[in-house]
């Protein structure tokens, strides 16, 4: 059985990335807890599988022009990267800035959004809500391409205000009108191309695959505007830099960043009417949001060594997203350490737990917590892991396996069996009546052979409450 330390280590790797093995942790243990963060933070080595491997199996991840290509191609990344925090920190945001296929109608343009939450995403908040308003699928998401000077559109202002950065109850609907105005001109356009210029109205020939972002001053809105008390003549970036200043948008961006990595809170639209979960967290991590000018790595350097995050009060207080089920499942189970086709279907076995990636169900992104699950989608989850680890077939599970047969010198017993399969998927503590249930099981299966044995308690694992949150 793993001890507090190890455990520790295992609930921070669930969280700030995809979870580990027990020999990974074992060596993030040694090199200590405090380091292993700012490893997480700081990453020397940001290595994942190569494009170039990857589009030798699937060709279609050049041109990314269909909706499945980007998930099959980000959760290659997730599965094979060596700093694991700068994908989930840019799945944290695409749940946040939801962006999805059925209007941008382009995979590329919504991974170049990705690309930009993993380049961004643990900077200045500021920073990142500007790369966020210039970003070529939220301009066309939201449309920011139809928001004129003389006849604005609101919707991306709307949303910014509502969504991305303070939350309902702190604005007006005269400062949506006035943050819309400051947002006129910021459009997308085609790139120049050996000389020729692509229509602006154009899909090919280089239409959407060379969307950027263009600002139109001449059709940019620059009379004054009031925005949340602050009057001048503001462009984009000085009603970022206003709503950066604002405590609400500390409160809302830290409980998000609590929801996403500590415990589920309720959906974001209940918000203005349920308190969140913990205050004095909250508090904190605003706190954090201002002495560092607004940074996101500062945030979460405070939180994951925060008491209330490393409590064992938080430990599996968070179900876990289809993305963070398979991601995690299929690093220990190891099918994917070479590109193959089966990708696909892995991409869409996730979507047929509830998460497309790239493609939310709404601007506000995906529900999450119970949410996840409902009597459809858990057959999926548990039919998905059970299969995965079960498999000899796949490297990872096969290794787990004769690891688990090797510690024993007769006869595995049933402490021995339990004890090991927790340990092997990510040194998993549940309570005492998912062990007893373990043991139960352990004590009477009657497979003959080892592997087999170790593979059926596998099956059960995965099926545990534990296993299912993060």
């Amino acid at each position: 059985m793993a001890n507090h330390d190890v455990a520790l280590m295992g609930h921070l790797m669930r969280r700030a990335g995809f979870g580990a093995t027990r020999q990974e942790l074992d060596e993030h243990v040694a090199t200590g807890y405090g380091t292993v963060v700012e490893d997480l933070l700081n990453p020397a080595d940001t290595r994942s599988m190569p494009d170039d491997v990857i589009r030798r199996y699937h060709n279609e991840q050049s041109g990314m022009m269909g909706q499945f290509a980007p998930g099959s191609y980000w959760l290659y990344r997730m599965i094979s990267t060596e700093a694991p925090l700068l994908d989930k920190v840019a799945l944290f945001w695409h749940n946040v800035f939801a962006t999805g296929y059925p209007k941008v109608t382009y995979g590329k343009v919504l991974m170049d959004q990705i690309r930009m939450f993993r380049h961004y995403g643990m900077g200045s908040l500021k920073t990142l809500l500007i790369e966020l308003s210039k970003d070529p699928a939220m301009i066309a998401w939201l449309d920011n391409n139809d928001n004129h000077n003389g006849a604005i559109n609101e919707n991306y202002g709307r949303e910014l205000l509502e969504l991305f950065s303070m939350g309902v109850g702190n604005y007006t609907e005269q400062d949506i009108k006035e943050c819309s105005r400051a947002f006129t001109g910021w459009t997308v356009a085609n790139e120049e191309y050996m000389g020729l210029r692509a229509r602006r109205d154009s899909i090919w020939p280089y239409g959407r695959i060379a969307w950027h972002f263009e600002y139109r001053a001449d059709d940019h809105d620059d009379g004054e505007k009031e925005f949340l008390g602050q009057k001048g003549r503001f462009n984009g970036e000085d009603v970022i830099d206003i709503i950066c200043q604002q405590p609400a948008t500390a409160r809302f961006i830290s409980r998000h960043m609590y929801h996403f990595f500590v415990a589920d809170e309720p959906p974001v639209p209940q918000w203005p009417y349920t308190p969140p979960r913990d205050p004095e967290a909250i508090e904190v991590l605003s706190n954090a949001y201002f002495e560092s000018n607004y940074d996101i790595g500062s945030m979460l350097r405070v939180l994951f060594n925060s008491d209330f995050f490393q409590s064992e009060d938080c430990w599996y207080e968070k179900v876990k997203s289809p993305t963070e089920i398979v991601a995690g499942v299929l690093r220990l189970s190891g099918e994917f350490r070479y590109p193959a086709f089966t990708m696909r279907e892995r991409t869409d076995q996730l979507s047929y737990m509830g998460q497309q990636l790239v493609n939310p169900p709404s601007v506000e992104g995906w529900h999450q917590g119970t949410e996840w699950i409902d009597t459809g989608t858990l057959v999926e989850r548990l039919n998905f892991a059970s299969q995965q680890l079960s498999d000899t077939g796949n490297a990872g599970s096969r290794e787990i396996m004769d690891r688990i047969t090797a510690r024993a010198d007769g006869p595995l017993t049933p402490d021995a069996l339990v004890d090991g399969c927790l340990d092997e998927v990510g040194a998993l503590a549940v309570s005492d009546a998912t062990r007893s249930a373990l043991l139960e099981f352990a004590s009477t299966a009657s497979a003959d052979a080892p592997r087999e044995k170790v593979a059926q308690m596998l099956q059960l694992v995965v099926a545990t409450p534990e296993f299912q949150r993060s």
